[in-house]
Parts: C-alpha cells; sequence; structure tokens
C-alpha cells in the first residue's frame, strides 16, 4: 500500500485530493495511489489561471508513461494559482504526491461539495475494494 493518506484533507473517487486552506481556497492534486498507478509522470497539463470548473470536470491532465488522465476538480471554482514546478518537473507528483507535487489552488463557489468527498479513511476502504 502506498504511503498513508494524510487526514486533513478529502478525497475523491476519481483519487484526487483536496486540502482546505480556509477562506473558501483548496489546493488539489492527485493521490500517492494515483500516481502508483500511472507510473512515471512526463509531462502535466496546468489548468489556466482563471479558468472555471464545476465539479468532477476536468482541471488538468497528467501523462505518464503509461497512460494520459485528466485529473478532475474535487470541487466547483476558479483557478487561482498552478504549481508552475511542475512544467519542468512533473516527477515531483510522483515524488510526494501531497507535498510539493500538487497541481492547483483554486478559490470554491460551492464551499458545501466539501462535505461530500471521502475522508482518509473512507478513501482508504475505497482503494481497498478496488484492488479485490
Amino acid at each position: 500500500m502506498s504511503k498513508t493518506n494524510p487526514t486533513d484533507r478529502k478525497y475523491s473517487k476519481e483519487h484526487e485530493w483536496v486540502r482546505d486552506q480556509g477562506d473558501d481556497t483548496v489546493t488539489l492534486g492527485i493521490t500517492d495511489y494515483a500516481q502508483e498507478m500511472l507510473t512515471d509522470i512526463v509531462f502535466v497539463e496546468l489548468p489556466a489561471i482563471g479558468k472555471k470548473v464545476k465539479q468532477m470536470e476536468p482541471v488538468a491532465v497528467v501523462e505518464s508513461v503509461k497512460s494520459v488522465s485528466d485529473v478532475f476538480a474535487p470541487v466547483s471554482g476558479e483557478v487561482i494559482e498552478v504549481n508552475l514546478i511542475l512544467e519542468n518537473r512533473p516527477e515531483l507528483i510522483n515524488q510526494d504526491a501531497f507535498g510539493e507535487g500538487w497541481i492547483a489552488k483554486m478559490k470554491m463557489n460551492k464551499p458545501e461539495e466539501l462535505k461530500g468527498l471521502m475522508d482518509a479513511a473512507g478513501y482508504e476502504a475505497m482503494i481497498r475494494e478496488e484492488k479485490h
């Protein structure tokens, strides 16, 4: 099993995480489990600043040696910052999916959507189900 999923964030069924920064702002990325499944990440297509997305719409694209995968927005909102380091070092997601490998920050327009996401224990239970 991959690293423990931090308990200070919420998780989507599509293997994204979101951490509430307060002030209706969240940081988002993909989980350690997701980066393990993708294997070596070679490119990240970051969203444009100002991009507006609805919950579960694609917000970014992660390309690995194995596949190309959409990253879905766990909550609705507007992209206010992106992790530009990933343009030159996409492997940061493999190395530190829950830290330096974050993808974007968003201003939520429906903070109540956080309640519909899983906590770390719920996400870990879902991964266990997927493996069977």
